[in-house]
């Protein structure tokens, strides 16, 4: 059997599009990032490896990053593997517990490392045909660690991404460690998202901490006038209103427009004028949406007018999570038990998957309507949902886990709380739109330190630093 590579194709963007929000120290160093990758890679390919082109944060970033690549003049490719279901459930395992969560509460044993290294091992030998010596290859997450040694032998520099963690860890975690160890061993380098998810017993030598990144310019970060958000929210089905331009600008600079709706669960579209708390994510336990329902009823419902909408994929377009649909399907038994009057102020939206800009465009549109942006998740990786809403100017209350505690500060860029202290979450989310000035100023000042530490610039400065270190010791 020969896996099925998908080669996603990413046209490339031009990085002087940054001039218009990069300060002149920030545009420097791009101009220098452009100036050194390209002689250091000039001749290469650089290949990026991942599991899924589309749904959540890792093959966002992927889409940016590699169009700006392109745009700088890198041969930067992007591939996605192909698993079978018994692959996705052991790679979901694994994910769990890196969060330090049990999940499905199976093992990782033996039979589970053969499945996962036959189907890397299917999936390597597929991209090694591809693979000069010399190329660098960039896996990412634990779904495509396995791939490294057979990379290295073909002759490509081969660096592993870990783009989950954890701040505390337990025995799960290190089981998921021990697990994937001696897979990632064999990477020339490793990256973290933050210092405190770096393995015990690694190589620090071989170690790069690169904290993740958005781009202002794509379709769910672009700037929108008040009426084009209520437009795009009519269009998707999740508002009512008079129906208007509902039109994006695709990542390449040609028009779009939303043309399919949002599955909505709970109720009819959003009445106009209301006001909203959202949560944007994956359907997935360990973003807590059944903590963010309760907390909302039990300390905000019954003291202000808001709505709470949680949003997240339509489920079976996410290949890679096996567990989605029945997070999804926990929350919509947890709203069927409220009170009908409490019920009908929450929302469980199934955004439309078919194209990622329209979807992304959606999600924009519902950030920045929102008064309060929560992110109150159990575990997090990074987290970028929080700097994508900290972009918009709004307020984010957000658990104090994983890389959103490098996104936020508490009290300034915006409110961190406990992941499990419904209280704390509820007052901060009422405090907030009770508070709309206040809520303001925390909005510019978010904005603001995003553009300074978490815009592709800096990360693909880092990269370019990453690879010039892998190229030189392997030479």
């Amino acid at each position: 059997m020969t896996a099925g590579l998908q080669h996603v194709e990413v046209a490339p963007l031009q990085p002087d599009r940054f001039r218009a929000v990069l300060d002149a120290e920030q545009q420097r160093r791009l101009d220098q990032t452009i100036e050194e990758g390209h002689a250091l890679l000039d001749g290469r390919v650089v290949w990026n490896v991942n599991s899924t082109a589309r749904g959540g944060g890792v093959a966002e970033m992927l889409q940016s990053l590699i169009a700006y690549a392109r745009g700088a003049g890198v041969d930067a490719r992007w591939v996605v593997i192909e698993g079978d279901d018994d692959f996705f459930r052991v790679t979901k395992r694994i994910h769990n517990n890196l969060h330090g969560a049990a999940g499905d509460g199976g093992p990782l044993g033996p039979e589970e490392r053969a499945i996962y290294e036959a189907c890397a091992g299917r999936n390597a030998d597929a991209l090694a045909g591809l693979v000069r010596p010399g190329d660098v290859v960039l896996l990412h997450d634990p779904q495509t660690a396995g791939m490294a040694a057979s990379l290295r032998v073909a002759g490509a520099h081969v660096v592993w991404r870990a783009h989950v963690g954890l701040d505390m860890p337990n025995d799960t975690a290190r089981r998921a460690w021990d697990f994937l160890r001696p897979y990632a061993d064999a990477a020339e380098a490793y990256v973290f998202s933050r210092q405190a998810f770096v393995w015990d017993h690694l190589d620090l030598n071989r170690l790069a901490i690169i904290p993740p990144s958005i781009d202002p310019f794509a379709a769910k970060n672009e700037d929108l006038s008040a009426d084009a958000v209520d437009a795009l929210l009519v269009a998707a089905g999740m508002m009512s209103g008079t129906p208007g331009p509902a039109t994006f600008t695709r990542r390449d600079g040609s028009p779009g427009r939303v043309d399919r709706q949002a599955q909505l669960i709970g109720g009819p579209p959003l009445p106009a004028g209301a006001r909203i708390v959202t949560q944007v994510s994956r359907w997935d336990r360990l973003k807590d949406p059944l903590g963010v329902i309760d907390g909302f009823v039990s300390h905000v419902a019954a003291h202000a007018d808001a709505y709470l909408v949680l949003a997240g994929p339509e489920t079976a377009a996410v290949t890679d999570d096996p567990e989605g649909a029945d997070a999804l399907a926990a929350c919509e038994r947890r709203v069927a038990e409220l009170p009908a009057d409490v019920a009908g102020r929450i929302r469980l939206a199934l955004l439309p998957m078919a194209d990622t800009a329209e979807n992304a465009a959606i999600v924009n549109a519902i950030q920045r309507r929102a008064e309060v942006v929560v992110q109150k998740s159990l575990a997090e990786g990074f987290g970028l949902t929080v700097s994508e809403a900290m972009w918009k100017g709004r307020p984010v209350v957000a658990a104090r886990v994983g890389g959103i505690q490098d996104q936020i500060e508490d009290g300034v860029t915006g409110v961190l709380i406990d992941p499990r202290d419904l209280a704390a979450y509820g007052a901060a989310v009422l405090g907030l739109l009770r508070d709309p000035k206040r809520a303001h100023e925390i909005g510019v000042r978010a904005q603001e330190h995003v553009r300074e530490n978490f815009l592709g610039p800096r990360h693909l400065g880092q990269y370019v630093d990453l690879f010039a270190r892998v190229i030189a010791a392997g030479q």
